[in-house]
């Protein structure tokens, strides 16, 4: 299949900047902030118990513990440089995978399985090895299954990366961020181009089919030219896929990003020039932008899943996943069910008493409705499609009926004067001058959102 390429985009920096505002990502719908205490391990055992006997489902393992503190980071992780609470860790989750599969109504296929973090190889080879003997007895692999794995550079080893290949590994992410020492040292993640060369080589020799790179802009002393210079450097590398993440700057809800130095972050308009020249430099280079934030060469699948308009959005981002079920497992592990969203103890204290209960270890989640279905497709598609057909959403939801979206459309009417979408009967695009703004263009279809909460980060 040919893909057409993708002319690159100059934007005009302030008038995209006057719509920016604070806005989820949308890797779910509802967000994690509806999220409650309603839901827990007893509605999650009846939705298990419920699964329809067709589909596979796909598997994410959450590895908590990471070998050092970068200060940008936003998950649920601690530094842990003994093998003692991780080995105990291990113990548990493997407990957790036997609880959960006995909710199922008969063994399930897996057609996916995901390593999240964290830093997944603080795993040992045998504690990694462990977890798979798990998943392989209560689940069936399908052939050709994707696994993919979030890795740190900076503590992979090679027996790491071939234990791993020998397991099925065809996937991996390397978290580069950045190559610049003085932005390194500004946000406590030091690591050399060689080392990247080092994983890579390593990562290639065992046939993964995916390589993935995380680059990020916006961080404290970061310059246009600098994510730049990142950048050539690793092409090197001929990734398949690169994601490039704005940095989200919420020390209110991370306390240790108050260790990173505010007057050193680029401003809105230094940002916005990071994001979208770095966007001109893949695309000269052959990348097809994906969505928000990911690039890929144009025969790699998240490309083709794209063109082909599959391309979907989970709680790991952009995805070409189909599956309907996603089950988590590990602390603060998030799952999705056809009925609605669920989430891990993300201490794992409670994490552990729950399952040395024998329950499953959920904290919070929530219900969909259909509402909540429809409007969630909206936000999907609009955030990898970057257009979406209203009538179509409804008639897959709503028996061809639409609901009453009059506030949805007057939120939108801003956008479409300033020239960042169009609308066309039922169709609504987002044009290539407010790609920046999808976030904040899906979240006029948002039932629940509370306009600038700080839960959220800054849109652009």
């Amino acid at each position: 299949m040919a893909l057409a390429k993708v002319a690159p985009l100059r934007f005009d920096i302030d008038r995209v900047l006057k719509h920016d505002g604070r806005a989820p990502r949308y890797t779910s719908y509802p967000t994690a902030v509806q999220f409650s205490t309603d839901i827990g391990p007893v509605e999650y055992c009846d939705w298990l118990t419920g699964l329809p006997q067709d589909g596979a489902v796909s598997l994410y393992v959450h590895v908590p513990f990471c070998t050092r503190l970068c200060w940008y980071c936003g998950c649920n992780t601690r530094v842990v440089n003994r093998p003692e609470p991780i080995g105990e860790y291990v113990r548990y989750l493997l407990r957790e995978v036997a609880l959960v599969a006995r909710k199922l109504d008969g063994r399930r296929s897996a057609s996916a399985i995901h390593l999240g973090g964290g830093t997944p190889n603080t795993l040992t080879v045998d504690e990694l090895q462990a977890i798979f003997r798990a998943l392989g007895r209560e689940f069936a692999f399908v052939d050709d299954m994707e696994i993919a794995a979030e890795l740190d550079p900076a503590s992979l080893t090679r027996s790491w990366v071939e234990a791993a290949g020998a397991l099925g590994l065809n996937r991996a992410s390397l978290g580069v961020q950045t190559l610049d020492s003085k932005v390194q040292a500004a946000v406590n993640r030091t690591e050399t181009f060689e080392q990247i060369e080092e994983c890579v080589a390593a990562l290639r020799e065992i046939r993964v089919r995916s390589l993935n790179l995380d680059l990020m802009y916006g961080l404290p002393h970061q310059t246009t030219q600098s994510v730049l210079d990142t950048i050539d450097a690793v092409l090197k590398f001929r990734p398949e896929r690169l994601a490039l993440f704005g940095y989200a700057h919420v020390p209110w809800m991370k306390s240790h990003q108050k260790l990173i130095a505010e007057a050193a972050l680029p401003g809105p308009a230094e940002r916005l020039d990071q994001a979208l020249t770095a966007e001109e430099k893949l695309v000269r280079e052959g990348y097809v932008p994906i969505g928000l934030d990911h690039f890929a060469l144009p025969d790699d699948e998240l490309a083709r899943a794209k063109a082909d308009n599959r391309l979907r959005r989970n709680f790991q981002g952009y995805t070409t996943d189909a599956a309907k079920t996603l089950i988590g497992f590990g602390a603060s592990a998030i799952g999705a069910l056809p009925e609605g969203y669920i989430q891990n103890h993300a201490q794992e204290l409670s994490w552990r008493q729950a399952i040395d209960r024998g329950e499953a270890p959920i904290a919070r989640g929530v219900t969909a409705t259909d509402d909540d279905r429809f409007r969630a497709e909206i936000i999907e598609r609009l955030m990898c499609d970057f257009a979406v057909d209203l009538e179509a959403v409804g008639g897959r939801h709503r028996n061809g009926s639409i609901p009453d979206l009059d506030e949805a459309m007057a939120r939108l009417r801003p956008f479409l004067e300033d020239r960042f979408i169009s609308i066309e009967g039922r169709r609504i695009e987002v044009l290539p001058a407010g790609r920046p703004l999808v976030r904040s263009i899906s979240a006029c279809f948002d039932a629940y959102l509370q306009p600038d909460a700080l839960r959220h980060s800054r849109a652009v």
